[in-house]
């Protein structure tokens, strides 16, 4: 059964544009706790990022939990998997999430997590979707659901980060800076290192509302690179709005992406005898993290692009790291969804067990250029069923002879269409991939 509402990373869109509106999330707020409510006494733990809108969903969704029944427990701004975590510990049926991740603040959304700390399973998600679809009720007034906050949330966070490295763990003699995208990690990530012993520099903390990923974080990486050069620091780490994508910058300036974070990661554990299997990226992880695995017999599985195909694919093989190439890492030895500030501490971590700066650990993984172009679109005809764009697409992957790849897929949060191709020629990978994006675009016309 297909579903209304939730896509692969829950609900998502343009704050004021239907759904992401205050009556809509009113309306989510009362299905969700009539949802959880059915697995008994109920207690919703509710986070957000920086944005603006966060404000006036957080009210709306309070009053429509309450109305179910359900008991409500708010954390202020907090990272996403903060939630995640903070919603095992409290041993609550559900946490939510108010964020729109890497996007501007002009998007909203609303992400769920189950009492496992894990994404909501399909037939919750269902049941929630029904009951959307039905009148909206209020239970009778002495079960209405009560509402508390929680004051130490950020410490209790904080304290759960530090733990993820062995006690005693002292980063001292390492200067950082951190981007924190004006994001949800403003706070806690810059006491974490600090708490660790670095010397931390800190940038793009000052949240107003507006300005969470405003050309800062993970996906704006120039502010960051051009301060670890000016700082003579270390390493630099850029957090995206919610944090649960981390990228990071070698000493010279050069980004250092997801895939090259989890082949660190998983080396280091392969090293240690604890990496337990192989290693899940996505369609779009590169080539070269591939073969630089395949080179210390650890073996890639490519799940569908989404940290929730990640998880699901980890599960179904009991092992216990993934990610992205955007920078979503799965760490399931320590939590159970994608964790910057964890991921982050892995990498810092595996860096001083080699004794190796990021420029240095990072050179064993050599990657392939690989072109992607975003092409956007009206929502009409999928153009990924041209039998034009068919045809180009078998063509170019021909064409590379088993030495490139191919990928045209439609995102699952945005009205766009990516077309990646990756390859051993950047000249010849660059030219495909303007081919087949002009080819989307004529199409999508």
């Amino acid at each position: 059964m297909s579903k209304k509402y939730f896509g692969t990373d829950g609900i998502r869109g343009r704050v004021g544009e239907y759904p992401i509106t205050p009556d809509f999330m009113l309306k989510l707020g009362w299905a969700a706790g009539m949802a959880f409510r059915k697995m008994g006494a109920c207690k919703v733990l509710v986070g957000k990022d920086t944005r603006i809108s966060g404000y006036m969903f957080e009210s709306a969704l309070e009053a429509g939990l309450t109305s179910a029944g359900a008991d409500v427990m708010l954390l202020g701004p907090m990272p996403t998997p903060a939630i995640a975590y903070l919603t095992r510990t409290f041993h609550a049926e559900a946490g939510i999430v108010i964020s729109a991740s890497h996007n501007p603040h002009d998007d909203n959304g609303i992400k769920f997590f189950s009492g496992k700390g894990t994404k909501l399973p399909d037939e919750v998600e269902l049941m929630i979707e029904e009951l959307l679809d039905t009148p909206m009720t209020v239970v009778e007034s002495s079960k209405i659901g009560k509402v508390s906050r929680i004051n130490d949330a950020s410490g209790r966070y904080i304290e759960f980060c530090k733990s993820s490295v062995p006690t005693g763990t002292s980063f001292s003699g390492l200067k950082i800076v951190i981007d924190c995208a004006h994001g949800a990690t403003y706070k806690v990530a810059p006491s974490v290192f600090r708490e660790l012993g670095a010397e931390v520099v800190v940038l793009s903390a000052q949240p107003n509302g507006l300005n969470i990923n405003d050309n800062c974080g993970s996906t704006h990486m120039g502010q960051l690179q051009a301060a670890v050069v000016a700082e003579h620091a270390d390493l630099g780490i850029a957090f995206d709005g919610d944090g649960d994508r981390v990228q990071m910058v070698d000493h010279t300036g050069a980004v250092v992406d997801g895939d090259e974070l989890l082949f660190i990661i998983a080396r280091d554990l392969h090293a240690r005898n604890q990496l337990q299997g192989g290693v899940v990226g996505t369609l779009m992880s590169n080539l070269g993290l591939e073969l630089a695995l395949a080179d210390l017999g650890i073996p890639l599985v490519r799940a569908n692009v989404g940290d929730r195909y990640v998880i699901a694919e980890l599960l179904e093989r009991n092992w216990i790291v993934g990610g992205e190439n955007s920078g979503h890492i799965v760490c399931f030895s320590h939590t159970t969804t994608g964790d910057a500030i964890i991921a982050a501490l892995q990498v810092l971590m595996a860096l001083r067990a080699r004794d190796e700066g990021l420029a240095q650990s990072r050179q064993a993984l050599r990657k392939c250029p690989q072109v992607l172009i975003n092409v956007r679109f009206g929502g009409g005809a999928n153009p990924l069923e041209h039998p034009s764009v068919k045809e180009a697409s078998e063509r170019v992957t021909q064409a590379m002879a088993g030495r490139g790849r191919v990928l045209l897929r439609k995102s699952g949060t945005e009205p766009l269409v990516r077309v990646m191709v990756e390859g051993e020629d950047e000249t010849q990978v660059r030219g495909y991939a303007e081919e087949l994006a002009k080819l989307v675009t004529e199409v999508s016309a």
